[in-house]
């Protein structure tokens, strides 16, 4: 994108680029917003998140209850990484050049990638093949990316400086929250409903789904509805004017902001490419680790198997309890010691539960060295953004986020079409090896932190403008 169409608000608490100050700046103030307001703006990252969960904990069991192989697992999530590499990018950037008055800008995503997860989330639990079950998973997956990329950009839009990363935690809260809700209701669910479909999906399953596709349209239309979106400056109407002149600008777009991407946002990738990647271990092989460890079985149509996946159900919510109850006292802890030192001692502590987990054999030991794990993903979750948002420009905010995103599905994509050899031939077709395998590379994640030096907090417009190359 020119920086000569980049006439924009530097109050963000991201920088603008060097070429950026060359030009007329308009500075806006944002006003504070109070936590009521900043919980009710993020509420629909909830309803995303129940859907999320339901891809980590209930997908792959339903996979091997209709006739999956376990080391056939990693292709089958294909979906997860292609469809955010594909569509984060294009909606960030489309989101960018968007302006309703009646709808916005970040909103219609919001509405229209809610509306796909809820429609299948009730589909899922009534398949009955196993191409059924993998078509509606890439549905599934692009509506959820639709609806989650712009709610990054939605709260550097909103929020000062002073608020962002109290914004970005609320995420992780409301993650937290949503998968938490998901998980549990596996097991409840499971406790409460019998039977099973013809394909041999369980009740219980269908259930925990069904609540999902209400949360995931509800909770987002409680932030559509409760927050109003800035409108933009006439300046800014001008530049989305002349970017509608070109239907495929945002593509150029996209590689623009590749090309001109800050050098640590650049090392940041190095760190997500193992973090990722050890997280997509942990979700699809948990249930199975579980199952071989304390059940003494991986046979998907045992007891023992059954009772691994509402286990998984407890433990996954577990984490994500220790998720929202930490999430807020990491923007103390990251503004005492700075955002890379908390990721980083986050990621030791998970890489060491991780480690621990395979070799316990009493499945109510499990709850405690998955604690590290949901401190982890609250950092995941928020503290890289705090960071982040103090190394790209203002105005291309949505961009940048979808590239982000692919920061995280590439190492998922690589996961998909490398770890089922890895599984077969490394790891001995063992499930605990993959979980151990998941903590070395959280380590590994947190040791290539260090590689990172973290950008100076920006506490006002002045110290902004002061910012040579834009505090890069």
């Amino acid at each position: 994108m020119s920086t000569s169409t980049t006439a924009a608000s530097i109050d963000e608490g991201a920088p603008t680029t060097g070429a950026e100050l060359t030009h007329t700046t308009i500075v806006r103030q944002k006003p504070l917003m109070d936590m009521r307001q900043i919980l009710l703006m993020n509420f629909g990252f909830f309803g995303i998140q129940y859907s999320f969960g339901m891809q980590q904990t209930a997908i792959n069991p339903i996979f091997q209850f209709i006739g999956a192989n376990p080391h056939d697992l990693p292709i089958l999530n294909l979906a997860g990484p292609m469809t955010g590499l594909l569509i984060q990018p294009i909606i960030g950037a489309l989101s960018d050049r968007t302006w309703s008055p009646r709808w916005g800008r970040r909103k219609p995503f919001f509405l229209i990638g809610a509306i796909g997860c809820s429609i299948c989330l009730f589909l899922f639990p009534f398949v009955s093949a196993l191409w059924m079950a993998v078509l509606l998973l890439w549905l599934l997956d692009a509506s959820n990316n639709t609806a989650m990329e712009p709610y990054r950009a939605f709260i550097a839009d909103k929020l000062p400086p002073s608020q962002l990363g109290k914004g970005f935690l609320a995420q992780s809260f409301f993650t937290g929250f949503g998968i938490t809700l998901a998980n549990i209701s596996l097991f409840v669910f499971q406790n409460l409903i019998e039977g099973a479909t013809e394909a041999g999906i369980p009740y219980w399953v269908v259930g925990s789904f069904m609540l999902g596709a209400v949360c995931s349209i509800g909770s987002v239309l409680v932030s559509v509805l409760t927050t109003p979106e800035i409108p933009p400056t006439e300046a800014e109407l001008k530049a989305l004017r002349e970017h509608k002149g070109s239907p495929l600008g945002f593509l150029r777009e996209i590689w623009d902001a590749i090309v001109e991407m800050p050098v640590e946002l650049r090392k940041l990738a190095v760190v997500y490419l193992f973090q990722w990647y050890a997280m997509v271990c942990y979700w699809q092989y948990v249930t199975l680790s579980m199952a071989q460890s304390v059940w003494g079985t991986t046979d998907p149509q045992s007891d023992g198997f059954r009772e691994a996946v509402g286990w998984t159900g407890l433990i996954n919510g577990w984490y994500n309890i220790v998720t929202f109850s930490v999430a807020f006292s990491l923007v103390a802890f990251a503004r005492q010691r700075g955002a890379k030192f908390v990721h980083m001692a986050c990621l030791l502590i998970a890489a060491a539960g991780l480690i621990i987990f395979p070799f316990l054999t009493n499945k109510y030991l499990l709850f405690f060295p998955i604690i590290g794990l949901g401190i982890a993903w609250a950092s995941i979750m928020g503290v890289p953004y705090i960071m982040a948002v103090r190394m790209i420009p203002s105005t291309r905010y949505g961009v940048y986020m979808g590239i982000i995103n692919m920061m995280i599905v590439i190492p998922m994509l690589i996961h998909s079409v490398t770890f089922g050899w890895v599984y077969s031939n490394i790891l001995g077709d063992d499930p605990n090896n993959a979980i151990t395998f998941a903590g070395v590379g959280l380590a590994v994640a947190a040791v290539t932190m260090l590689w990172i030096k973290e950008p100076p907090i920006v506490r006002d417009v002045d110290e902004v403008m002061a910012m040579p190359g834009g505090g890069h």
